[in-house]
């Protein structure tokens, strides 16, 4: 049976469970009120190191600026992580697939090379900030985890909250080894104002 998580809940991902972790698939899902423009909301993984840092910053840019492309950061524009072993489906700018997930990130967990220690899960409204959006707006969000069968593990329900208005960006939850072979899946929860996911990696998660 699928477990409901609280905030700040976790649940322990080894192979002992009876569930197929060789892949973990999370799946995010939004449904908002009545809003034009619509939402759009994007699915982001960091990939962290044992510091908790994310450890490459991806291509420069034509200034010697880095651009997340091809780096440890898995979005909207650089959809599989270098060592293939971290996918996002696609970017869905509606939130319009009801019961089903709206973008879905899968994790071969049992193949990540042994250097990336921890994965951590974001959803940030893009533009929220210039089209007056926020997380109040959204109806229900939630995160489900399956193991590569498709069978639900756990799960974590958000719902529309007025104590959101000034939030466009979460950190929704958490993936990290557990120091015994196995993984720990964690509900997290934190809201912030920006609606940049760069400024969360750059508040934690940055190598310097």
């Amino acid at each position: 049976m699928a477990i409901s998580l609280r905030k700040g809940q976790g649940v322990n991902l080894r192979k002992d469970t009876g569930f197929d972790l060789s892949r973990l698939s999370v799946g995010l899902s939004w449904e908002v009120i009545n809003s034009q423009p619509e939402y759009d909301l994007d699915a982001i993984a960091l990939v962290l190191d044992e510091q908790d840092k994310v450890r490459s910053l991806g291509k420069l840019n034509e200034n010697g600026r880095p651009t997340l492309v091809g780096g440890d950061v898995v979005f909207y524009n650089s959809l599989v992580h270098p060592s293939g072993k971290i996918r996002l489906s696609g970017d869905n700018r509606t939130g319009s697939s009801h019961d089903m997930d709206d973008e879905t990130i899968e994790v071969d967990l049992d193949s990540l090379p042994a250097q990336f220690h921890a994965i951590v899960f974001l959803v940030v409204i893009f533009k929220g900030k210039e089209r007056g959006q926020s997380f109040a707006g959204v109806n229900r969000a939630r995160i489900l985890a399956r193991d590569a069968k498709g069978r639900e593990i756990c799960r974590y329900e958000i719902g529309g909250n007025a104590e959101n208005a000034q939030h466009c960006a979460m950190t929704f939850a958490r993936a990290e080894r557990d120091g015994q072979g196995g993984w720990v899946f964690r509900a997290l929860g934190e809201f912030a104002q920006t609606d940049r996911f760069v400024d969360l990696l750059k508040a934690n998660h940055m190598p310097y």
